[in-house]
């Protein structure tokens, strides 16, 4: 297979995720219709060069070079595909802020892995894809639904296998993401983890989870204000949010079905019907302002096609 063109360039768009949604840890996420976008170039160079361009100020920390999370994604291509290196450009807008708990890190693992494939038209299946991204995040809820898109269950089955279940999202049920200034690392939200738990906290949360997917697939409010509830993660994080148990006591007050961290947080995931959105967003933001904490609540809503690419060079 040869290098690609220099000058060629690939267009990749890449959804946020909200993951967990209460009881689903590190197995359950949604993406949702916030992207950040990724043009590639094949550039000059030798194959540890990488180029970061960043086009949007909540980014201007991140740094180019071969350690890169994006650069080391595609590294993993090249290594699959028995390809030599070649030097990357990636010029990116970040609609999706770093450290919020929106899939930040898992939008630079799939852009990687699906630039430098259709770079090279493609060697490499979908499939392959998903088992590198979930090798390189450790975890699979944020990386799945933001290369395929919906709401995605995954789980390693007995065989060792990565199963992925497609599951129902009722048109009527709405997400309304508070993102706050501040930010929480998901190191540091694991950090306060217990190494283990009580079997009856694994128990109510197995039953938590199978109320929240049936009441997410027939629209139920009931199952999902039931099933909308964690005792494995949320329990030890919520100290580590500044204003956040305000932030949900005041969107539960709002009408909201459900509220919980996305992710490891700092952003607080809220679930509710269309026509109590705006009263969910506002009292989120509101609660916020009051522990000192500037946010925003957008109304989103679950992006079903996941990430995409085209080639925009003709080359």
């Amino acid at each position: 297979m040869s290098i690609p063109e220099v000058g060629k360039k690939i267009r990749v768009t890449v959804p946020s995720t909200t993951a967990n949604l209460g009881p689903g840890f590190d197995c359950l996420g949604a993406a949702l219709d916030l992207y950040n976008e990724f043009i590639f170039t094949r550039i000059e160079g030798g194959g540890d060069r990488f180029d970061l361009i960043m086009e949007s100020t909540d980014g201007n920390h991140l740094r180019g070079g071969p350690e890169n999370l994006v650069f080391r994604a595609a590294q993993k291509v090249w290594e699959s595909a028995n390809m030599d290196p070649y030097a990357l450009e990636a010029r990116v807008k970040l609609a999706v802020p770093p450290a919020r708990g929106l899939g930040s890190s898992a939008t630079a693992i799939v852009a990687g892995l699906i630039g430098a494939n259709a770079i090279m038209n493609s060697p490499l299946s979908k499939e392959k894809l998903l088992e590198l991204a979930i090798d390189i995040e450790g975890h699979p809820d944020n990386v799945v639904p933001s290369l395929l898109g919906g709401l995605c269950l995954t789980a390693k089955s007995s065989s060792q296998r990565w199963r992925i279940i497609r599951c129902d999202w009722h048109d009527s049920i709405k997400a309304v993401v508070a993102i706050p200034a501040i930010r929480l690392s998901t190191s540091e939200a694991r950090k306060v983890m217990p190494k283990n738990v009580p079997i009856s906290d694994a128990v109510t949360n197995m039953g938590a989870l199978t109320l929240l997917l049936n009441g997410l697939k027939a629209g139920n409010e009931d199952l999902i204000k039931e099933g909308m509830f964690d005792k494995l993660h949320e329990p030890y994080r919520w100290k580590l949010i500044k204003g956040g148990l305000e932030v949900k006591d005041a969107a539960l007050n709002a009408g909201a079905l459900g509220c919980a961290i996305s992710g490891a947080g700092p952003s607080i995931l809220a679930l509710c019907k269309k026509e109590n959105g705006k009263n969910v967003s506002q009292a989120m933001v509101k609660a916020w302002e009051k522990s000192g904490v500037a946010s925003r609540a957008p109304f989103l809503n679950v992006q079903t096609t996941g990430s995409q690419f085209s080639n925009i060079s003709g080359k």
